[in-house]
């Protein structure tokens, strides 16, 4: 009996030690899991403090773009922090010191007496452009498999480790190829001191004085398109000071534009990066400058195309897309070179029939167009979807998909057919006979629809020239979605129903879409009204368009 007591207890042992080193396999990998994932969130809320506190403007990477080196110990690095502002790269152990030891660009002078007209050079070493030359002998910097040569913050001159003498340290800086669009930290320094005593003699301070200064401002907006705002924020940060960078996710473009107020009349330059959404955003801005009493600090817009359409900026010789093919600075040389122009700005009142007259009109303002039919009800769908998912549309491809998809569905379902029996049209006061038609199409511009030229067609038949400032404004009727197609591809011509300074569209009955600029909507019996409303100054570069040239030399 002993015997089988001690024979039932040593398989019992074995199945608790068993049961034992089961527990220890599967809890220990989850125990070592927990304690790695709460040292990886007690550093990142460590990084995220750092950043939050610190002067340079930190981002994180898991994967650097090209061969970087921590600027603190030196070592070959793969991931780490960097600063957009002054392009430190650091790895995590690091940052903490790099924070304390480096200063970053500075938006205005600290601690200085008097009103100084210089600053010396800000270097940086290590991590310089793979392309750069020494400014004292000429050879190509950052050419070492290491830390080494150094990097002027504002002129962005190069210079090696052997070439760097004393007297480079505390030279003057320049500011460089881009000293004319720069607004130097002794500038903004000198004016906030003149603001406080209450004087407004800013013409005394240089770089005020030169004739040549035309600082440039840059507003970005980060959701645009194919969402590569955030990317130029950084660039051009780098090259210019920080405080001429907005981002319009987070600063509204009134309160950016306030900045203007600081610098020289009619001098500056504003480079919109975004969609014709947003620069109409900016240019509505502009005008509550005018009404606040600010006219003469007025500034000329420049357009970075990063939107789906961007039928403004390819109207205005800035491309129909940019997708990062042109270097930033070849971007500011741009906005240096480009010519100052007109662009008519129209007022689209929307007054509902009915509800004896109670409600009070829709007022929009209008840059591009304004429509009636097909293309409105194709942009009305493609905003309802982009509302429900918006994570979805984040690539200028997918965006004019989803558009042919629409564009396609139309063409079998044609929700818009008959409009000729449900509107009226009339053109400086004159009733215009409408043929079978299923849209009305109002230009301003003249590009529509992604970079098709409207009004033009195939340019075969004879037409008065549209222009961007004349004041007066195309009208063309198409036949539905497959008619538009036709034309963006030049097989077919638009119905050209004339031009005017003035247009009155009455939609007797029923609900049609309708859109000013691409902001779409389904509107009941009304009357739409378009009148002169300003002019807006822009800037036209010549040097990119979409179409052949007898099309382009059309518009001139």
């Amino acid at each position: 009996a002993g015997m089988e007591g001690s024979g039932d207890a040593s398989p019992a042992g074995a199945d608790w030690r068993l049961v034992l080193w089961t527990l220890c396999s599967v809890l220990l990998p989850v125990l070592i899991t927990a304690w790695c994932s709460f040292q990886r969130s007690r550093r990142q809320l460590l990084i995220r403090d750092i950043f939050r506190k610190s002067k340079h403007d930190w981002h994180y990477t898991d994967l650097f773009g090209s061969p970087s080196y921590c600027s603190v110990c030196a070592q070959h690095i793969l991931r780490g922090a960097f600063c957009s502002c002054c392009g430190l790269r650091v790895c995590e152990p690091c940052l903490k010191k790099a924070d304390r030891r480096f200063l970053c660009k500075e938006i205005m002078m600290r601690g200085t007496a008097g009103a100084p007209s210089s600053m010396p050079h800000h270097w940086i070493r290590g991590n310089v452009p793979l392309c750069s030359c020494c400014m004292v002998c000429k050879q190509q910097c950052g050419t070492q498999p290491k830390l080494c040569d150094y990097r002027c913050l504002w002129c962005q001159y190069t210079v090696h480790d052997e070439c760097m003498v004393d007297c480079l340290r505390t030279e003057n800086c320049t500011f460089g190829e881009f000293k004319d669009l720069i607004i130097p930290p002794y500038y903004l320094s000198a004016i906030n001191q003149m603001r406080k005593e209450k004087r407004t003699n800013y013409e005394k301070v240089v770089p005020y004085c030169s004739k040549h200064w035309m600082p440039v401002m840059v507003l970005a907006n980060t959701r645009s398109g194919n969402n590569m705002g955030e990317i130029f924020l950084g660039e051009f940060k780098m090259l210019l000071n920080p405080v001429q960078v907005f981002d319009l996710s987070k600063i509204a473009p009134a309160k950016a534009l306030q900045l203007c107020t600081w610098l020289p009349c009619n001098a500056v330059r504003v480079l919109v990066c975004g969609g014709d959404g947003t620069v109409g955003w900016v240019l509505d801005a502009i005008d509550e400058m005018k009404i606040k009493g600010q006219e003469r600090y007025i500034p000329q817009v420049a357009v970075l195309p990063l939107g789906t359409g961007n039928d403004l900026s390819n109207t205005l010789g800035w491309g129909a897309g940019y997708a990062g093919e042109v270097p930033v600075e070849q971007i500011l040389r741009n906005v240096m070179e480009a010519d100052g122009v007109k662009l008519d700005r129209w007022k689209v009142q929307v007054t509902n029939k009915g509800y004896y007259n109670l409600r009070k009109p829709k007022v929009f303002t209008m840059n591009n167009y304004f429509s009636v039919g097909p293309d409105a009800l194709m942009a009305l769908n493609f905003h309802a979807h982009r509302e429900k998912t918006p994570s979805l549309f984040s690539s200028r491809i997918i965006n004019k998909a989803v558009y042919f998809f629409y564009g396609t569905k139309d063409c079998l379902v044609q929700e818009c057919k008959d409009l000729n029996k449900k509107v009226e049209l009339e053109l400086d006061g004159e009733r215009i006979e409408l043929p079978n038609l299923e849209g009305i199409i109002v230009l301003n511009i003249g590009y529509w629809g992604g970079g098709c030229r409207l009004w033009e067609g195939m340019g075969d038949e004879p037409y008065p020239l549209a222009r961007h400032d004349d004041g007066l404004l195309e009208v063309v009727g198409v036949h539905g979605s497959f008619h538009c197609a036709q034309i963006q591809v030049k097989l077919a011509n638009p119905v050209r129903l004339g031009q005017a300074h003035t247009v009155r569209l009455i939609l007797k009955s029923s609900k049609m879409p309708m859109q000013v600029d691409g902001e779409p909507w389904a509107q009941g019996p009304c009357t739409v009204t378009i009148t002169h409303k300003t002019h807006a100054l822009m800037l036209y570069h010549s040097g990119e368009q979409t179409d052949d040239d007898d099309a382009s030399s059309l518009s001139e």
